[in-house]
């Protein structure tokens, strides 16, 4: 099929149901990924080190590895959404299997040296694994008209019709990259049969009514989401003398999002000319993004390490496309031309997220374990949306800007009996959100098991986390929602080889 192409330009991007404060936040968390031994502990590892993954927590841990060694991760990921709304409770379990870890590091020894120890890696993570997927059905008084008439009102009626020969997927097209999403949207609305001009001899009518009766109406959204934020880290590192560790890393990120919204509204009265309405969006963002980081870790003694560092903050370059679809009882009889087919193209921006601190400490009982302790300190309020001359990102980032501060707390402890080891470790990190509506605290639980074989060790970690959040249908014009509790649990397996 021909695939048809246009390019949205200037400042109405933002408006589309990307590009706000739920994107900052999906971008600026990086979940507990990586090594089956790092997830075991719940990722507190900013005093130990000796972990490929735990170089995100702090760049000097590559300096405390005594072998140059190789690590490969596979993991299971499952989903299990309870969506809440309108007095009803829909589950939804998703699982995928990824290679989300995969590195190496090389250790030059210099017994000579004040240095005693040189150390130079390379890892990839996937830092968040997007596939996700949740379905709400329930009754509710905002019908999806809201969602139309709020983009509708104030443009004239004359600027949503066809002009000359245009099909009516050509005026999608164009009134979208002449006159932006908004009139676009508002044209899908006219033509879906969702809404009508107050008067429609009139083209210069700035007013639209809405075509279905309802009291009530029963919504049903199946939202999926795929996609990674994928991490690749250049890392060096060095021990001074015989109790301190100093690295620093250049982080280079790759993004993918894909988000399907599938749509249906029934439950209309039964005089009313609507009966069905049905309207999906399909939403891709993709680009790249830069970070860097240092830190340190020190032994006080034989049994006491402490360590710091910094995560600058990611800036991301990101595009957007949108494809639409849209049906009713009286939509246009050609309405069907618009399909995920037709592609609409919006202009780069950039996300900042905001950068991070991390303070540890950790007791080594010798050879027979540990236990390790780690505190974050993220400043939401810090994100922006750019360019910040948009007025659309303005006023997401005055949202932005009432964000708290996210506070980050790991535990973890490993005993080893021979050549196993047992590991478990606990987390919690803080909404960003004063009153936690947006997105509620996160709580996770892990724990696992490995085995050294001299040369090579085999690791298993089950890692849960359960937070809840509040899902927004639309971004504009109607605030339904679903109160979604994620229960997620990652099962994942570790190689590692020394050389």
């Amino acid at each position: 099929m021909k695939k048809f192409t246009v390019f949205i330009m200037g400042l109405l991007c933002a408006t589309v149901t990307a590009q706000n404060i739920n994107d900052v936040l999906r971008l600026s968390t990086e979940n507990i990924q990586g090594t089956a031994r790092f997830q075991g502990m719940s990722g507190a590892f900013g005093a130990l080190g000796g972990d490929l993954s735990s170089l995100n927590v702090n760049p000097a841990g590559s300096a405390v590895f005594n072998f140059s060694q190789f690590t490969i991760s596979g993991s299971n990921y499952n989903r299990n959404n309870d969506a809440f709304f309108g007095n009803s409770r829909v589950n939804t379990e998703l699982n995928a299997v990824e290679l989300n870890q995969a590195g190496g590091v090389f250790v030059f020894k210099s017994p000579d040296s004040p240095w005693k120890k040189l150390s130079l890696a390379f890892n990839y993570d996937l830092a968040q694994n997007f596939d996700n997927e949740f379905l709400a059905s329930g009754s509710t008084t905002q019908g999806i008209d809201n969602y139309f008439l709020n983009f509708a009102q104030g443009v004239p009626f004359g600027d949503i019709l066809l002009v000359g020969n245009e099909t009516v997927a050509d005026a999608y097209l164009n009134i979208g990259a002449e006159q932006g999403f908004g009139d676009q949207q508002a044209f899908l609305g006219y033509f879906g049969g969702i809404i009508d001009p107050t008067d429609e001899s009139n083209l210069d009518g700035t007013s639209y009514v809405r075509n279905a009766q309802y009291t009530n109406v029963n919504q049903e959204v199946i939202q999926t989401t795929s996609g990674y934020n994928s991490k690749f880290m250049a890392n060096f590192a060095g021990q001074y003398q015989e109790n301190l560790y100093i690295g620093a890393s250049l982080n280079f990120h790759s993004v993918l999002i894909d988000r399907l919204t599938l749509f249906e509204e029934r439950g209309y009265d039964a005089d009313s000319e609507i009966q069905t309405t049905i309207f999906d969006n399909f939403l891709r963002t993709q680009g790249d993004g830069f970070s860097f980081s240092f830190g340190a870790i020190a032994k006080l003694n034989d049994n006491i390490r402490i360590g710091g560092s910094y995560q600058s903050p990611t800036w991301y370059r990101l595009t957007d496309d949108l494809s639409q679809r849209i049906s009713s009882d009286l939509a246009d009889d050609s309405i069907g031309l618009i399909d995920f087919n037709l592609v609409n193209l919006f202009p780069e921006y950039r996300i900042n997220t905001p950068s991070k601190i991390t303070a540890s400490a950790a007791v080594v009982f010798g050879k027979d374990g540990l236990i390790s302790f780690d505190y974050s300190y993220q400043d939401m309020s810090e994100a922006k949306l750019r360019p910040t001359s948009d007025p659309d990102f303005a006023s997401e980032n005055s949202l932005i800007a009432q964000l708290g501060v996210v506070n980050t707390y790991r535990i973890g402890g490993e005993y080893r009996i021979e050549r196993v080891s047992l590991r478990g470790g606990y987390r919690f990190e803080e909404s960003p959100f004063n009153d936690s509506d947006g997105i509620g605290d996160l709580t996770g639980y892990s724990g696992g098991i490995g085995y050294d074989f001299g040369g090579s060790r085999l690791d298993l970690a089950v890692n849960r986390t359960e937070q809840d959040t509040n899902e927004l249908f639309f971004d504009s014009g109607i605030d339904n929602s679903a109160l979604v509790n994620r229960i997620n649990t990652n099962v994942t397996l570790s190689y590692t080889l020394k050389f």
